[in-house]
């Protein structure tokens, strides 16, 4: 029988976006990592309850040189070292490089579908960005929309939209709810 997983964006959902201008970016260290406080919690509901747990991110600084790739992988192991992540999936590319990671391109999820032996249909893409949304739905997932009132192009289509990953687990653990919010 195939696990049901639930896909997470890192920034803006696990931990908190560094908002300039109104737009979204990861942290640049470290020490610019500040969990938001309802993840640990919301992730440990989500595992008790028979979640694979995945985080899938783009994070193209890397190649726009930016960021390196050891940053990442540091903010990474800080954030598993404070919730139950099974699996971190990174798309270090930018849009121009064309590759099948990168979101919206449901790339990452399908890899984690593969490694885990995961049902796309029974499962679920959290995000904070359109992005998200579309990869999700090029999986096959049901999505659920985090607004977080960025300044930026908003997704069209989602299945539940809320205000907090908290929020996103009530309809998760709900299962299939018969109507979107």
């Amino acid at each position: 029988m195939k696990r049901v997983a639930v896909f997470l964006d890192r920034d803006g959902v696990l931990n908190r976006a560094v908002v300039k201008n109104g737009q979204p970016h990861p942290p640049a260290s470290i020490d610019e990592v500040e969990i938001l406080s309802d993840a640990p919690e919301a992730l440990r509901q989500l595992k008790e309850a028979g979640f694979v747990l995945i985080v899938v991110s783009n994070q193209p600084d890397v190649a726009r040189g930016t960021t390196s790739k050891a940053t990442v992988e540091e903010i990474n192991v800080y954030l598993a070292k404070h919730m139950p992540v099974d699996r971190f999936i990174m798309c270090y590319h930018d849009s121009r490089d064309g590759c099948e990671c990168r979101k919206p391109r449901p790339g990452m999820l399908l890899a984690g579908a593969r490694d885990f032996d995961v049902d796309l249909a029974s499962s679920y893409m959290v995000g904070d960005r359109w992005r998200d949304m579309e990869a999700g739905i090029n999986a096959g997932c049901k999505t659920i929309f985090i607004d977080c009132n960025y300044n930026e192009k908003k997704p069209k289509i989602f299945d539940y939209k809320v205000k907090s990953l908290l929020s996103a687990v009530n309809i998760i653990s709900k299962g299939n709810g018969d109507e979107k919010s």
